[in-house]
């Protein structure tokens, strides 16, 4: 009479067991995902930062076709992209990441940006346009004052440029940029004040120390101005000077700033003593 029950308790047992077992798989595979999505992150994070450009378009082209429905993998893709200065195709990946249901304003951002980088101005104001105006980012008004300057909308452009500096810790690179849409239309003075702060900023931006001795030269001011330069950087300035002032129609002036240019470097300064020569040449001629 008790070998039923002990029948029925024991398969009840091994039901129970197995059932312990299924779980006890359940739960390891689902650690196992947990463990691979987290070595999967670092490594995107990897690949998006001190990777090799090309071969993290490689892993994110792979790991993103294998699944399709995440939206960090296209994001990877297309940052991997720009890294890689591919912009046609990174416009491209940021336009997939658009359409994804878990896209956000930056994504339309990073899409304008990239279409900025592959010259589709038109693009990138699009772009721009369809983001809210109460998402307001620092790298949005950057590029929205760039769009203006393409445009030659100086008005909007000099606006988009004083907000973005009001947004950002690190001005420099947003002063140097107003600094050269003030070059570009000719109002020397206030792109000089504007490349000297970012100067100020940021001692080491040499785009920013160039572009002021542009801005002197055109109101026919060759001397270097007092900020810290490296040999190199004082003749590379010299020889920029040397062009302007060629191009002002001052020879003589520039036949003395190459010469200096070519002086002040200790393995002598090459292309001044190019630029030197040719134009002694066509003097002669």
């Amino acid at each position: 009479m008790r070998h039923p029950i002990f029948l029925t308790l024991c398969l009840t047992g091994a039901f129970g067991l197995a059932a312990c077992q299924d779980a006890g798989n359940d739960s390891v595979d689902r650690a196992m995902q947990a463990v691979n999505v987290v070595d999967e992150s670092n490594l995107g994070d990897i690949m998006l930062t001190v990777a090799d450009p090309n071969e993290a378009v490689v892993y994110f082209t792979r790991t993103s076709a294998e699944q399709p429905d995440r939206v960090d993998l296209q994001r990877g893709l297309a940052q991997s992209l720009v890294r890689a200065q591919r912009p046609v195709e990174a416009a491209a990946a940021w336009r997939t990441v658009t359409k994804h249901p878990e896209s956000t304003h930056e994504d339309k951002v990073e899409l304008a940006d990239a279409l900025i980088r592959a010259s589709d101005w038109e693009g990138a104001k699009t772009a721009l346009n369809s983001v809210p105006p109460t998402y307001e980012t620092f790298k949005r008004y950057r590029l929205e004052a760039m769009v203006a300057d393409a445009n030659k909308d100086w008005k909007r452009a000099d606006s988009f440029y004083e907000i973005a500096m009001g947004l950002t810790t690190r001005p420099a690179g947003v002063m140097n940029n107003w600094g050269f849409s003030k070059l570009t239309r000719g109002a020397y003075p206030e792109a000089e004040r504007l490349f000297t702060d970012a100067i100020r900023q940021d001692n080491a931006m040499f785009t920013a120390k160039n572009n002021l001795v542009l801005a002197r030269a055109a109101q026919r001011n060759y001397t270097l101005p007092v900020m810290p330069m490296t040999q190199l950087e004082r003749a590379q300035l010299l020889h920029t000077l040397g062009l302007s002032a060629v191009k002002q129609g001052d020879v003589e002036t520039a036949k003395g700033l190459l010469r200096d240019a070519v002086q002040t470097h200790p393995q002598h300064f090459d292309e001044a003593v190019r630029s030197l020569a040719a134009l002694e040449n066509n003097v002669r001629g």
